[in-house]
């Protein structure tokens, strides 16, 4: 194949943040644009350099114009189901930037679609990409702290930054902080537990951010703050502690994997990962950096290294590392936790995924011992 043809959808903060990701990859280059914004188009333009680059104000347009062999949506999320509709109906690659959807409806109506689609389908769930954890994810799966018991999250972080026409202070437009920001940290932490998530119990408030906003005389509505318990179907547990009015420390990231052998740690941006073992009490510690990376970006290089792994799957014609029941499963636990707040109770997923709940041997490890959760 020669150069992997990116046709990127939407050139706000995100779309640019890919297209200069995309100019760092060998074997790879953006053709064309689409943006509704004649702002964000121009900024695009700009960032690509290229005078044949094709520009269009409607992705329907970008996507009949031909001569493309894979499509980015990095678009407002309530805008994310009606594009994916239509790309699906072409052959064109796809990659999605989280969240797949902005309800978990919209992301079933998505995965259904894309069954006759020939592409791949590939959800930007990049933090899995972060050198410091995806060398976690080594160290869990090399068996550095036994059987996993519990996974801690903890993101501790500036407010949401402004966006286009700030859709992202609404909860109707982005599907809310925990579907928005933390699809994230819930697919981290299905990577990790490696299991079926079956319970989500949360507490969260919006008490700081945006309480002094006011857009077209409406108030924000999206949560800051919450504490995120996950049960899995067979026994494990994750927890997210989050804070959007944290500057003040070091880490935005700190990831903890504990077993029965043992706990490591990731802490992100400090790029360091910690293995401790249990038996002797022991801990080395790494500072981790990957070299391939050529463009650090928003993300300390995790969507560099998404594109390269994007464009060998596409050319070797394998499977998404990262696929569209990633991309769901991440929603459906950020809506889970948002009616557990709502209505001040544990919420199963299958609830959400209005599947049938699972069998009493896993409800009932994943709810034992229930003090905390009833």
């Amino acid at each position: 194949m020669d150069d992997l043809r990116y046709g990127v959808i939407g050139t706000g903060m995100m779309g640019l943040e890919h297209i200069h990701n995309i100019a760092a990859v060998d074997g790879a280059r953006v053709t064309a644009i689409a943006d509704p914004s004649e702002e964000s188009r121009d900024a695009a333009v700009a960032a690509v350099g290229d005078p044949d680059l094709r520009v269009f104000a409607d992705h329907r347009d970008l996507l009949a114009a031909g001569d493309l062999d894979a499509v980015l949506v990095a678009t407002p999320n309530m805008t994310h189901h009606p594009i994916l509709m239509d790309a699906l109906n072409t052959d064109l690659h796809i990659l999605v930037e989280k969240p797949l959807c902005a309800t978990v409806e919209q992301c079933q109506e998505v995965v259904a679609a894309a069954e006759h689609h020939d592409g791949i389908v590939w959800v930007g769930l990049e933090y899995r990409y972060m050198p410091p954890i995806a060398r976690l994810a080594e160290e869990v799966a090399g068996g550095a702290v036994g059987d996993v018991r519990m996974v801690a999250i903890r993101e501790h972080r500036f407010p949401f930054l402004v966006k286009v026409d700030n859709w992202n202070r609404f909860n109707r437009n982005s599907g809310g902080t925990l579907v928005e920001k933390c699809c994230h940290f819930f697919d981290l932490m299905n990577l990790f537990a490696d299991d079926r998530p079956v319970r989500v119990l949360a507490s969260g408030a919006q008490d700081v951010n945006h309480l002094d906003e006011a857009y077209d005389g409406e108030v924000p509505d999206i949560l800051d703050n919450a504490y995120v318990i996950v049960e899995y179907a067979g026994g494990r547990r994750a927890m997210l502690d989050l804070c959007l009015f944290a500057e003040g420390g070091i880490n935005e990231q700190e990831i903890t994997v504990t077993g029965d052998v043992g706990k490591a740690e990731a802490f992100v941006p400090e790029g360091t990962v910690r293995v401790g073992t249990r038996a002797d009490r022991s801990v080395r510690v790494e500072q981790v950096t990957d070299a391939r990376v050529k463009y650090d970006g928003l993300h300390h290089g995790s969507s560099y290294l998404e594109h390269l792994d994007f464009l060998a799957a596409i050319r070797s014609g394998s499977q998404p590392a990262v696929g569209l029941r990633d991309g769901l499963l991440s929603v459906a636990m950020g809506a889970a936790a948002h009616r557990s707040i709502d209505e001040g109770r544990p919420v199963l997923l299958s609830e959400i995924l209005g599947e049938q709940p699972p069998g009493p041997d896993a409800e009932s490890q994943a709810a034992t011992p229930r003090a905390a959760t009833t």
